[in-house]
């Protein structure tokens, strides 16, 4: 089903949904994110392998009551200023957090995706995440003995990626660096896919990845909308971007006044925070 992506956000991610937006340096679904922020959602549990910039905007909107995550930062610059600001201090609330290892994470994708309950691994020896995060157990090989780790399969309440186009009957493809969108789609119960283009075909790509539509709740366009990021073959990574987040992610006022001007479309001042945004967009 192709909707238009306010429409899409507010007919499938509620209130409370755990939500998986996934993508790795390349097709991150930025707007989607915004779109999250700009109808409000509160006390969702966001979910991503490594967590930049546009979680970084949703915490410090005050949408996220969890994060599970495998590595945060902002990619090539430092660190995630809302992100630290809410799990430290709990502005603009408090946030719980849940880490994995990369392979625990794409490890749970996968069994999700597999409708398998749990995956197993080694990924977390000679770490101290088993002690720190209650869904990483030990498990011993029933065949030789081994001690292993298990972890709970990931099945998002809706999962979230960009992808370069889709065709008029909701089959989406994308190429170029792909992380673990696909296992994310396929392990949540419903999807929604942005892309850069509508098309009548869709032309065979090299290293391409196709959803097909019965695997995809909703598509909806969005050119542009993995920027900052970029999206292979349409436009390239805008590190300037990157590297101005930093210095507005650092200081409360300023990351409010950016959100209300290029997210909210809203007025900025000393009385106007993100836990107000319901009223500045009414």
């Amino acid at each position: 089903m192709i909707l238009p992506l306010d429409r899409a956000v507010r007919e499938l991610v509620h209130d409370g949904d755990t939500v998986a937006m996934e993508g790795f340096t390349h097709l991150i679904p930025v707007e989607a994110g915004h779109e999250v922020i700009r109808q409000g959602r509160r006390d969702l549990t966001l979910v991503r392998m490594t967590p930049d910039i546009v979680y970084d905007r949703m915490i410090g909107a005050g949408c996220a009551r969890k994060l599970v995550f495998s590595w945060g930062g902002n990619p090539g610059v430092g660190s995630l200023h809302r992100f630290r600001d809410a799990a430290a201090n709990g502005w603009p609330r408090p946030l719980e957090l849940e880490e994995h290892s990369h392979a625990g994470m794409a490890n749970r994708y996968a069994a999700g995706a597999a409708g398998l309950p749990f995956a197993v691994l080694r990924g977390y020896a000679g770490t101290d995440l088993v002690g720190r995060t209650a869904t990483i157990k030990p498990i011993t090989c029933p065949f030789t003995g081994q001690e292993l780790a298990a972890v709970p399969a990931l099945t998002p309440d809706v999962a979230i990626v960009h992808a370069q186009r889709a065709d008029r009957d909701g089959n989406v493809q994308m190429w170029g660096i792909t992380g673990v969108q696909k296992e994310a789609v396929l392990a949540a119960r419903r999807a929604l896919v942005t892309v850069e283009e509508i098309v009548d075909d869709l032309e065979p790509v090299p290293g391409q990845v196709i959803l097909p539509s019965r695997v995809v709740t909703a598509v909806s366009p969005a050119p542009g909308g993995a920027r900052p990021s970029y999206a292979h073959g349409y436009y390239v990574r805008d590190n300037d971007a990157y590297r101005a987040w930093d210095a507005v992610s650092r200081d409360r006022e300023r990351f409010t006044a950016w959100l209300n001007a290029e997210v909210l479309g809203a007025p900025s001042g000393p009385d106007a925070g993100p836990g107000d945004r319901e009223e500045q967009t009414a």
